[in-house]
């Protein structure tokens, strides 16, 4: 079966406002087009993917499923389409995720310096989605902090960093100097399985406002310092791991080779932070 791109486009927006006339405004094209547009992927699917009364539109689960995957798929065909594009006018553009936090700079100027004429572009990702953009192609390369899936992916340890316990500055461990995991035990925790947030930002307005507490890596403490927070050393805390990864099908040499210089950049520079911590 052949699957219509634009067709599928059409019923991601639709799935999104789950109102024909308003995803028809935003899709630029009639109401009436849109709806043949949707029974037609039906029909090309042979299944139905919304329930349609007079006054609303509701997914049905293969509905549900279908808008989920279909964002994969799109962001999949707009790389091989850049990609392809980029052999043809003869450049070259690696682009490195990394997640919030974590310092690139070093590995960006010691790849630019010995590869000139490759552009690097840089893409934030949040702790929900770390390996996705290596997996539909978004990204080339990532900085990456553990627990992700890295099947398919083949992966550099780069170092460890402590997490600390965020909490609002009115809470009454707030006054401690340190903690340790069993101070947290009774604590609403939000994270990735508890409750999801679309970014860090959110997470930590949150927390200002006394809907729970998290446990957030040293590096993100440090980038997102404000009043209303603080941050405390939990001691016997597990560190967190950082990792570079790829795609392990990923066989261009301009990529396996940023993934070598990236390792050895990245991993000396893990050092110099522990040292400094150190002292």
């Amino acid at each position: 079966m052949d699957l219509d791109l634009r067709k599928l486009r059409y019923f991601v927006a639709l799935a999104r406002h789950q109102h024909f006339g308003r995803a028809a405004g935003e899709l630029h094209i009639a109401q009436p087009v849109l709806s043949r547009q949707i029974r037609a992927l039906e029909d090309d699917l042979g299944c139905a993917l919304l329930l349609r009364t007079t006054r609303s539109v509701h997914l049905t689960p293969a509905g549900e499923q279908l808008a989920a995957d279909a964002l994969s798929l799109f962001s999949l065909a707009d790389a091989t389409v850049r990609r392809a594009l980029q052999l043809d006018r003869g450049a070259q553009r690696i682009i490195l995720a990394f997640a919030p936090g974590l310092q690139v700079s070093d590995a960006v100027r010691a790849h630019e310096a010995r590869h000139p004429s490759i552009e690097l572009e840089l893409l934030r990702v949040d702790w929900w989605e770390q390996d996705a953009p290596l997996r539909d192609g978004r990204a080339d390369a990532g900085f990456l902090r553990r627990p992700f899936d890295d099947g398919g992916l083949d992966v550099a340890s780069i170092g460890a960093e402590r997490k600390v316990a965020c909490l609002p500055l009115t809470h009454p461990l707030a006054r401690r100097e340190s903690l340790v995991v069993a101070d947290l035990l009774a604590e609403p925790v939000l994270d990735t399985h508890t409750r999801r947030t679309s970014s860090v930002e959110e997470k930590f307005e949150l927390i200002a406002s006394g809907h729970g507490i998290a446990m957030v890596p040293h590096s993100v403490a440090r980038l997102y310092s404000r009043p209303d927070l603080v941050y405390r050393a939990v001691t016997d805390a597990a560190p967190v791991e950082t990792c570079l990864a790829i795609a392990a099908d990923r066989r261009e040499p301009e990529v396996r080779q940023f993934f070598a210089l990236a390792a050895t950049v990245l991993r000396r520079q893990a050092r110099a932070r522990v040292a400094e911590e150190l002292v």
